[in-house]
């Protein structure tokens, strides 16, 4: 597609679709184009001053956009809202829930199918970029271990799970990796790691006055699914504090391929893949942008259905033409 001709539209504007905006106004292929809201549009200003529509809006924008970029939340907006855009739209959204994926899937794909769209879901880096490089190293390597570490980084799920806590103003929760875990993967030791061996959770959390303390930390500690497998540290401090060292949302991590050659297994290797982010949201949204750029690509040439990051070849992501692309990259 020639520049400037692939036209955006972001469906949520939370953190995510602002990363969106940005990551499109860095891109010289993009242009967005619209804002979907499900506020009252003149309550939402845009970065840009991109305009911004209702939902119901879109109804009558099939033909003004090109890709629509889905910025809601995995739990109770993509599950709805990707297989129904991709009825009149190319879409890609960040659907997260890994043990969901495949319904989402065939879910979206029956839609963007009867359609004639492309949708591409589970778009981000974990699932996304750590996806595909778990594919390439097990394809490489497949005598081997995997082996995924997240962080130092804030997790915003985890960090609301503590904040749902009676006598808790606000959190945030850092997730770890153990370093010596991980010398023990970069080293070539092919480790069985428990839950609690790879990763630590550090929380820093502002009470409201007169809160039992020992009552919360221990409802921390203890909460099942989000830190009783874990060792965890809790900290109190004040909203000021947080404010002013935990305002940030950073976060990143790595994924690690072990593995054997050889005969006899006698040659071992280390493939490694790692990102350290300061901001989540805006990298994920570049990587959601990239990403667009293949589905409008793909509608192109004529494809139809869902597709993962683990389908789409990634000439299809960058902005320079495959000839381009040869001479430079390869």
């Amino acid at each position: 597609m020639s520049l400037m001709s692939i036209r955006l539209g972001i469906v949520g504007y939370g953190n995510l679709g602002r990363g969106v905006e940005c990551a499109a106004k860095r891109a010289a292929d993009m242009e967005l184009v619209a804002v979907f809201t499900r506020r009252e549009p003149s309550s939402v200003k845009t970065l840009t001053g991109v305009p911004v529509y209702s939902m119901e809006a879109l109804e009558d924008m099939k033909n003004d956009v090109d890709v629509l970029v889905l910025c809601g939340g995995s739990a109770n907006d993509l599950p709805m809202q990707t297989p129904t855009l991709a009825k009149d739209f190319n879409v890609v959204d960040s659907f997260d829930t890994h043990a969901r994926i495949p319904e989402h899937f065939a879910n979206v794909d029956a839609a963007a199918r009867e359609s004639g769209h492309v949708a591409v879901i589970s778009v981000g880096w974990d699932p996304g970029l750590f996806s595909l490089n778990r594919a390439l190293g097990g394809a490489i390597l497949p005598d081997g271990s995997d082996y995924t570490f997240w962080g130092r980084g804030v997790s915003q799920g985890h960090s609301d799970a503590i904040r749902r806590i009676d006598g808790v103003l606000d959190a945030r929760q850092y997730t770890i990796p153990v370093d010596s875990a991980l010398e023990r993967v970069r080293n070539g030791e092919n480790p069985t790691l428990t839950t609690r061996e790879k990763h630590i959770r550090e929380c820093f959390v502002v009470a409201a006055e007169g809160a039992d303390l020992e009552r919360i930390e221990n409802e921390i500690k203890t909460m099942p699914n989000y830190f009783a497998d874990y060792d965890t540290t809790v900290h109190f401090i004040s909203k000021e504090e947080l404010m002013r060292d935990h305002a940030g949302i950073p976060h990143g991590g790595t994924v690690i391929r072990s593995g054997k050659t050889g005969i006899d297994g006698q040659n071992g290797h280390v493939i490694e893949f790692k990102l350290t982010l300061d901001s989540n949201p805006e990298f994920t949204s570049s990587v959601l942008v990239a990403y667009a750029r293949a589905a409008a690509r793909l509608h192109g040439e004529g494809a139809v259905g869902c597709k993962t990051v683990l389908d789409i070849a990634p000439a299809y992501l960058h902005p320079e033409s495959p000839d381009e692309l040869r001479r430079k990259l390869l």
